[in-house]
Order: C-alpha cells, then sequence, then structure tokens
C-alpha cells in the first residue's frame, strides 16, 4: 500500500544537544497512522524527520501530541534563521510514489 500523506520537520540542534535529542526521539512512539519515521542527518547538526501517513486525518488528529513532543525537544534546537524558530515543518499529500 503506498503512504498517502507525508510530513517532514527540519531542525538544527545545539552544539552538544544532538544525543539529548536522539534519546528523546527514540522514546516517542509512533502514533496511531503513522506507517513509518525516518531521521535524517542533513547536515552538521542538521536533522530532518519525516512520518509518512495512511491519510492526512492521521496526522491532523495526533498533531496536538505531535507538537507535546517538540515543545519537549525544543530547547535543543537552534533557530534556523530570522524568519524561522527551532523548527521548519511541512507536511503535504504523496502525489508520486519512486519505485525502484
Amino acid at each position: 500500500m503506498a503512504a498517502k500523506f507525508l510530513n517532514s520537520i527540519r531542525v538544527l540542534c545545539e552544539e552538544g544537544c544532538e544525543n539529548k535529542f536522539f534519546s528523546a526521539t527514540e522514546e516517542w512512539v509512533n502514533p496511531d497512522g503513522m506507517w513509518d519515521a525516518y531521521s535524517v542527518k542533513i547536515g552538521d547538526r542538521s536533522f530532518s524527520f519525516v512520518g509518512i501517513w495512511a491519510s492526512e486525518e492521521k496526522l491532523v488528529s495526533v498533531r496536538p501530541q505531535m507538537i507535546e513532543h517538540l515543545n519537549s525537544v525544543r530547547d535543543f534546537f537552534e533557530d534556523l534563521s530570522p524568519e524561522l524558530a527551532g523548527t521548519a515543518p511541512v507536511s503535504g499529500l504523496v502525489v508520486v510514489t519512486h519505485k525502484g
């Protein structure tokens, strides 16, 4: 079954906070409707979390849980830019699934 919806959040960890962030993320259990999740190292202290969902409705229904988790680790992040605080979240409908 192909994923229907995806969310991603980009963060920049404070110097020395990477392991604290990893530990807190590993303790968090994927909520109902999240098929899979990945943490990706995209730079020296930059990471992106990607969640794959059954539907937008499933994501929206657990958004308060996800925000609560983010708030618990927010002190580990630097601001990404003057326009962005500690996170850069996006989500959307999967329009193309690439097959290997």
